[in-house]
């Protein structure tokens, strides 16, 4: 029996419908939409595609969207003073700084000029600390995010579940293994330096691949019957390849997300989310 095969475009469509409804309620009484501003500072055109998805599926939803391109000679100083104004724009609830800037630019410096009650990205410290306190939080880390979303919508019962974590990048390993820990997984980290790789991951009832090395895990990594994830988005011969080598995989798990088609999708669904979640705090604060 081969794997069920998880529609992230799908599941993605849906939330985007959720919020537009959730947007026009906050709207009805003459409010502005939930605003997203995203600077996008280089020519990387994997990044100006992504942006441009984004700001497509942010118009689907009724989420406001501004985007700010300054030029790719920008200094650190220059890009913190445009973060920094967007940060103390009322007008502005969740503030994205488009991952990579260009070299000369200190990347922290900038990002974390973006307050916790705009972070539509969930990685400021405080947010991140939130998580790993096991506390809610307005907003989570994106991807981790659409991952918890795709077992839920699935049906899949976290509790009790033995979850492993292949890769441990602050982008999605941690934040994922700290969700699936707050939902009451029993959870492993594996990575670089993990002995026996393979024996470890045949454990997991939920195993996420989430290193960047295109077709790594195969049937010999998955126990039957597995909810498997597929976080991996690497170019390879004009494609997008992810880690897991669906032929192997397909045939052995429950489950299976597809690359491209999986968490992709549900990645640009999260950020609306963060987003209209900032919003709605930040008007509830205001009216205090």
């Amino acid at each position: 029996m081969s794997a069920q095969i998880v529609d992230g475009k799908a599941v993605a469509a849906e939330i985007r419908a959720e919020l537009a409804e959730e947007v026009a309620r906050m709207t009805a009484d003459g409010d502005a939409p939930p605003s997203l501003a995203v600077v996008l500072c280089g020519d990387d055109p994997g990044s100006a595609l992504y942006v441009r998805n984004k700001g497509r599926a942010a118009e689907r939803a009724g989420v406001r969207f501004a985007l700010h391109r300054p030029p790719a000679e920008s200094t650190t100083g220059e890009l913190v003073d445009l973060v920094r104004s967007l940060d103390a724009d009322d007008d502005v609830d969740g503030i994205l700084v488009q991952l990579p800037l260009p070299r000369q630019v200190d990347a922290a410096a900038v990002t974390e000029c973006v307050s916790p009650g705009k972070d539509a990205d969930g990685f400021h410290p405080y947010n991140f600390g939130r998580l790993a306190e096991g506390h809610p939080a307005e907003v989570a880390p994106c991807t981790p995010m659409g991952c918890m979303e795709l077992l839920r919508r699935s049906g899949v019962e976290v509790r009790g579940s033995r979850a492993v974590v292949i890769g441990r990048s602050t982008i999605v390993g941690r934040p994922l293994a700290l969700l699936l820990t707050n939902a009451d997984a029993t959870v492993t980290i594996c990575h670089s330096r993990t002995r026996d790789l393979a024996a470890t991951c045949r454990e997991a009832d939920i195993l996420v691949a989430a290193v960047g090395r295109p077709h790594m895990v195969d049937a010999s990594y998955v126990k039957p019957g597995a909810f498997v994830i597929d976080v991996g988005t690497t170019p390879q011969d004009g494609v997008v390849a992810g880690d897991v080598d669906r032929a192997s995989v397909e045939p052995v798990a429950g489950w299976l997300t597809p690359v491209p088609g999986g968490v992709g999708p549900m990645t640009i669904a999260m950020l609306l989310r963060n987003t209209v979640a900032l919003a709605r705090a930040r008007r509830r604060l205001a009216r205090v």
